[in-house]
């Protein structure tokens, strides 16, 4: 009886050894065995690297993450490289034209989507997307949250003196703005993003209306450089108002002394940077493990300490920051789900074009 015992116990662990060895990779990263981290790990070390792509700072962000992700596991090496959303759409689809991936990982705002709508992106499973609002994951576990952006309107606190900023959407159409309010245009620009908000918050019919009031305002086009550049301007008193801007930059700026504030309307517009995981792949162990790893409490400390808003619902933002969240803010939220933010943007466009060009 115990011999039969034993070799039961011997041919299943035999088993279970040899299942591990032949997972695709479709099943690595979907896997959810509770030997999960061990399987990981044994993978992971025969690989050797992961390949991360990521438009985050590098010494800001992209740096600290991987070397927290490498002390974290030693026998990995993180490799990461950095560019801005347009060219590593570039690189991912050349990458996956000539069938030689190179990326394990990718993240950012703007990328992932894309990613997703030519079908280079697998789905994957992390057992960390468990504590992460629904909103903040893709049902289909194509994408996952990994940090958000809150937007508000900047002012120049030398030209529009605290506390006579406007403060809600209708105190924009005060005739004293006339002249005064900027936003960013271009691709995914601020006024699309701002458009959408509306459109969502309050229906088409409402938000149109609205925006025709709004055109009375002749809102200044800034189609040159980011939104990091628009806030610059405004510092600079070229612009007393910018709206849709990212919310923390006046907020970063003014701790050193710039004439620069923020103020949140209701509702907030947020967006999300993403992570996929591409085709192709070639580190899926590692990649698991780096995924599990940035969703986690530990790697989501390391953005809010970088700077950005983090994902996950535990982590909180840096305390200089914290006034623009909506929830201390007790102002509504809109959150424009990436995967649908073209189709968004792509009809706000259309308005901007309408009411907006000059």
């Amino acid at each position: 009886m115990f011999a039969r015992t034993s070799i039961a116990a011997a041919l299943a662990l035999s088993l279970t050894a040899a299942s591990a060895q032949t997972l695709t990779t479709e099943q690595i990263l979907n896997y959810k065995g509770a030997d999960r981290e061990k399987v990981f790990v044994e993978g992971a070390k025969k690989e050797g690297e992961v390949v991360f792509y990521s438009a985050m700072i590098v010494n800001q962000a992209l740096r600290p993450v991987a070397e927290g992700f490498m002390k974290k596991y030693p026998f990995i090496k993180a490799t990461y490289w950095r560019a801005d959303t347009a060219d590593t759409i570039v690189k991912v689809s050349a990458e996956q034209r000539a069938g030689n991936v190179v990326s394990d990982v990718i993240e950012g705002t703007g990328i992932g989507e894309t990613v997703i709508q030519a079908g280079f992106a697998m789905p994957f499973y992390s057992p960390m997307l468990e504590e992460y609002p629904e909103n903040r994951r893709d049902p289909r576990n194509l994408w996952a949250a990994t940090r958000l952006s809150y937007y508000s309107l900047g002012y120049n606190t030398k030209l529009v003196a605290p506390g006579t900023q406007p403060k809600s959407y209708e105190e924009l159409l005060d005739p004293k703005w006339k002249g005064k309010l900027s936003w960013r245009i271009g691709p995914a620009g601020g006024m699309e993003l701002f458009i959408s908000t509306l459109r969502i918050a309050w229906g088409e019919e409402k938000a149109m209306a609205y925006l025709q009031k709004l055109r009375a305002q002749d809102m200044t086009n800034f189609g040159s450089g980011s939104a990091r550049t628009l806030v610059d301007r405004v510092m600079a008193g070229e612009f007393p108002i910018a709206l849709t801007i990212f919310a923390h930059h006046p907020l970063i700026s003014a701790k050193a002394g710039a004439p620069v504030d923020s103020q949140v309307l209701d509702p907030i517009t947020t967006t999300a940077a993403i992570m996929t995981v591409p085709k192709g792949l070639r580190h899926p162990y590692a990649a698991m493990l780096f995924v599990d790893f940035l969703l986690s409490k530990e790697g989501q400390s390391i953005l809010a300490r970088a700077e950005y808003f983090p994902a996950h619902p535990g982590v909180p933002p840096l305390e200089i920051m914290e006034k623009v969240v909506p929830a201390a803010a007790k102002v509504g939220e809109v959150f424009i789900n990436p995967t649908r933010m073209p189709e968004y943007n792509n009809r706000s466009g259309e308005i901007w074009q309408d009411l907006f060009r000059k």
